[in-house]
């Protein structure tokens, strides 16, 4: 007699804690995996005295489940997703769902979505962040798909999801890839937030700041604005002593950064629709240009840069560089929230942007006080064009901005890196420009391969082209795009 309410494939990390989350909240829980031996190892583990039904073949998996059956994939993302999915249609009938909770590619999701619907089921791809804890305690989920299918998953993943304020850090995100893309923007800004916060680090630590010091100033940030879940761990990070040399943690971990892609696939997809995600971009980069680790030790014995020898008050540059922290944070969000915009825009999903804020208000890695404000900020009836010309989001980097620029040119001066405050910056100055050097650049396109450009005493759509040399011709290359 079927009886779980939902079943659940992958049992690494995050599988066994989501589980074990879903059996808190009295939800019935199949599982398989494809190591069998690991069912066993769990439910006589981790899970013994619980109600999880393990299972050790994909036709007792599906046996087990009530109908509509729900069935989670937490596989390595990729072609597991694809082999799990043949697997179960044959298994499955009309009205079932398979949900994706891994770390997708959207356009995986989109493929999928349409496969498995042409099967006469239903998909879900959704996001799940929050890390281990997350998945044991509560989560951010993010789900999207067929629409047809959240009625039937919403109890439960409501259920186990964080909760900001009594609210669940979970609904519905959209069709097809939704899901999964609000994911994906969703860990480019945590790349962007990390790397700010690590250059913070760097700045203090060329000032002489100890770790000690360090964590002591952001447990201190961490009572404000800047409140927030990574500001946290910053904190403990920096006040842990390793056991095996008494110097700190930090100081004993190699400067070699890894990425599981998210960051990367936020970028290509900022490119593709042409949105400029400076900061996040930087923020992958960085992480890339820390992995040259050989070539920089070498570089670093040839190549000179300026003495970082600081000068000047100490307190008021660490203030500075916590207001240049907060402002470029709002960037950070406020590039974030364009690409949302773009890719609902190439999609036609409807996207709640002030409930995408909710969802990551708790659960998730960069779940922060700051969030709020975003949600307050799309919870009107017009929606903002840019977060920065939101009144409090204006008036915040209004207020930091000569700290801000204080901060990028001591860093110049010291040599410190600060690829992600610098490209902040410059995108908040561009971003307020009246007028760029575009102009340059589009006569530049037509001198060398006749692109044609638009005057500024013409109606915008007219394109014009100019003999340069005099020797060249009238035939012009395609318009750009405007």
């Amino acid at each position: 007699m079927p009886q779980a309410d939902i079943g659940l494939i992958g049992l690494a990390v995050m599988g066994q804690n989501l589980v074990l989350n879903m059996d808190d909240h009295g939800f019935t829980v199949a599982i398989f995996n494809r190591t069998v031996s690991k069912v066993d190892d769990f439910i006589t583990g981790p899970a013994a005295g619980t109600n999880i039904i393990g299972t050790h073949s994909i036709e007792e998996f599906v046996g087990a489940l009530k109908r509509p059956r729900r069935v989670m994939l937490l596989v390595k993302a990729g072609a597991p997703v694809d082999a799990f999915i043949e697997k179960l249609i044959p298994h499955l009938e009309s009205g079932d769902i398979i949900i994706d909770g891994g770390n997708s590619n959207y356009n995986d999701t989109i493929r999928r979505f349409k496969y498995v619907e042409s099967k006469g089921l239903l998909y879900i791809g959704t996001g799940v962040s929050g890390g281990e804890e997350g998945a044991r305690h509560g989560p951010s989920i993010m789900p999207g798909g067929s629409p047809a299918a959240w009625e039937h998953v919403k109890p439960i993943f409501q259920a186990v999801s964080a909760k900001s304020d009594g609210e669940p850090c979970c609904d519905w995100v959209g069709e097809n890839g939704a899901g999964h893309y609000v994911k994906m923007v969703h860990n480019g800004i945590e790349y962007g937030d990390m790397q700010l916060i690590c250059e913070a680090y760097s700045l203090m630590n060329a000032v002489g700041m100890t770790p000690a010091e360090m964590s002591e100033t952001f447990a201190e940030w961490n009572k404000g604005e800047l409140d927030s879940y990574l500001i946290e761990i910053t904190r403990d990070i920096l006040a842990k002593t390793d056991p095996e040399t008494g110097k700190a943690m930090v100081d004993v971990i190699l400067d070699t950064a890894g990425q599981k892609g998210t960051g990367k696939w936020t970028g290509i997809s900022a490119l593709d629709m042409g949105i400029p995600l400076t900061l996040i971009g930087e923020a992958v980069f960085a992480r890339c240009l820390s992995a040259l680790k050989d070539e920089r030790v070498a570089a670093s014995e040839k190549l000179r840069g300026p003495k970082r020898t600081f000068k000047g008050d100490r307190a008021k540059f660490v203030e500075d560089i916590r207001q240049a922290l907060y402002a470029s944070k709002i960037i950070s969000y406020a590039q974030g929230f364009m690409l949302l915009r773009a890719a609902a825009d190439e999609y036609g999903w409807n996207l709640n942007y002030g409930g995408i804020a909710l969802m990551w208000r708790g659960g998730c890695i960069i779940r922060s006080q700051f969030l709020g404000k975003i949600k307050d900020a799309y919870s009107k009836k017009t929606l903002p064009t840019n977060l920065l010309l939101v009144p409090y989001f204006r008036s915040a980097v209004r207020k930091a901005n000569s700290a801000w620029r204080r901060v990028v040119i001591r860093a110049v001066r010291l040599g410190v890196p600060v690829p992600a405050f610098s490209s902040a910056l410059a995108f908040y100055d561009a971003y307020r420009s009246e007028r760029l050097p575009a102009n340059l650049l589009q006569a530049q396109r037509d001198y060398f391969g006749a692109h044609t450009y638009e005057r500024t005493d013409k109606p915008r759509g007219e394109f014009f082209h100019t003999n340069w040399t005099g020797t060249g011709g009238d035939t012009t290359a395609s318009t750009y795009t405007a």
